[in-house]
């Protein structure tokens, strides 16, 4: 059985979804951030970075959630929650779940990351840390992120999901840099980005997956 180590309020949210629109049976083992928001030590004895998720199964111990929803996918997945191999919409598919990761998140991250810089900068040092973290966001985060809502409203106008007509591999893994973003950023006056949201929240296995890995704050 697959054994999920769950970080609340993290990536880790997207296995357990996966899991339950799968019907595959897993363990949940949940860890609590600290109060500056890191990981517990505790999972550094799953996984030498110390991050979730991760998985184990058997022998298995494996990081990084594009890695570990793929292996889901195929190994218990029996076709499910894919387009047709080799297809227009499979190549999508892997273009999402590697954009996740590596163009989605990393600005999001920074934007969070940024926007607590200067309350946690020394007091006589606080209005100068603040001018230029605002300055880093004008003129080099907002313009990246603003291109990055447009790509993803342009590429839910289709058909609502990300790779095809039917929710897949791609969905599960641009959900949460669309969480992240509505709370960071905001949709504006993009439509499709919000409908997506409310569509997945609304999805049984999703409202399941949350009964499971307990509650879950879009910071």
């Amino acid at each position: 059985m697959i054994t999920v180590h769950h970080l609340n309020n993290s990536r880790s949210q997207r296995v357990l979804w996966l899991l339950e629109e799968l019907g595959v049976p897993y363990e949940v083992r949940r860890y609590e951030r600290s109060k500056s928001l890191a990981a517990p030590p505790e999972l550094k004895r799953v996984h030498p970075l110390g991050k979730s998720p991760v998985i184990t199964e058997g022998d298995l111990t494996l990081a990084e959630t594009g890695a570990i929803v793929s292996y889901i996918a195929e190994t218990h997945g029996g076709g499910r929650f894919q387009p047709e191999p080799d297809s227009a919409d499979w190549w999508r598919m892997q273009h999402f779940l590697h954009h996740a990761e590596g163009s989605a998140m990393p600005p999001l991250l920074m934007k969070l990351v940024f926007a607590r810089i200067p309350s946690q900068a020394p007091f006589v040092v606080r209005p100068l840390a603040k001018a230029l973290m605002k300055g880093v966001d004008t003129h080099f985060l907002a313009p990246r992120l603003a291109d990055l809502l447009d790509y993803w409203d342009a590429s839910l106008a289709g058909t609502g999901w990300f790779a095809g007509p039917q929710p897949t591999l791609a969905d599960v893994m641009m959900s949460f840099p669309l969480e992240a973003a509505g709370t960071r950023v905001g949709f504006g006056q993009r439509r499709h980005l919000p409908a997506f949201v409310e569509r997945i929240h609304a999805r049984p296995a999703f409202r399941a997956a949350l009964e499971r890995g307990g509650p879950y704050a879009y910071a």
